[in-house]
């Protein structure tokens, strides 16, 4: 069996929920599904932030590094995307936790399905505008991220981390309304599918329980959010993916 969840955003207290009690709650999740996992896909904006430096990585989160931990060393492989809110994801996660790293989409052979997962802040089926290609590149600059590490205090780069994502949720709706064939993700996955041939499309980001039919059995998902609907998707062995909601 394959899990997919995203958009939990560890280190985010609301009127919804606690960020200590979504890492409890997505402790709990990860402790059942690893009865049966194959593998597990954490699709992003796992953190409302996270910035690594050489030596140093964001307060707290013990609970959940550890189980990370644990679920790697009895050998269950685990994929981390990297979302808009944790992109400055490097080496800790991998060689502290063992999970495995992906900082832009990928393609997967799973079940007999042709699977495309990525978080799905980036994606766009044209060339997006000018100011957003410049903030993508400044944010997911090697040497951007290098001369902050270089000059910035920990304490300071925490605390406008912290500033900058609780600014970006405040400029928009917990939940998003799906808007179907005007989606840029829809949009995105009938460009990508003119050249390759896939059967579902998992996405975050959107905060949307979606499962929607592209046609000609082609599926696109997006995986909800943990902030007051927890949510995730199962992919069987005989090939079915399904949404489903995580009880409190």
């Amino acid at each position: 069996m394959y899990y997919f969840a995203s958009d939990m955003h560890l280190g985010l207290n609301s009127e919804h929920s606690s960020s200590r009690d979504r890492e409890r709650l997505l402790i709990r999740w990860l402790d059942e599904v690893s009865a049966d996992a194959s593998a597990i896909f954490l699709v992003g904006d796992v953190f409302d932030f996270w910035f690594e430096y050489r030596r140093v990585v964001p307060k707290g989160f013990t609970r959940f590094l550890g189980k990370l931990s644990e679920l790697t060393d009895r050998g269950i492989e685990i994929h981390f995307f990297a979302g808009n809110h944790d992109m400055w994801s490097y080496d800790y996660l991998h060689s502290e936790c063992g999970v495995i790293l992906h900082d832009k989409p990928e393609v997967f052979e799973l079940s007999g399905k042709k699977v495309f997962i990525g978080h799905g802040d980036n994606l766009y089926p044209t060339r997006p505008p000018f100011m957003e290609r410049m903030m993508q590149k400044m944010f997911r600059s090697g040497f951007m991220r290098r001369a902050f590490a270089a000059t910035v205090h920990p304490n300071s780069a925490i605390r406008f981390g912290q500033w900058w994502s609780g600014k970006s949720r405040k400029a928009k709706s917990l939940t998003h309304v799906f808007t179907g064939e005007n989606e840029y993700l829809v949009k995105y996955a009938r460009e990508y599918l003119k050249c390759v041939d896939i059967d579902f499309f998992v996405f975050g980001h959107l905060h949307s329980k979606v499962d929607y039919d592209l046609g000609g059995g082609k599926r696109l998902f997006v995986l909800g959010e943990w902030i007051s609907d927890p949510t995730y998707a199962t992919l069987d062995p005989s090939g079915d993916l399904e949404l489903r909601h995580y009880g409190k």
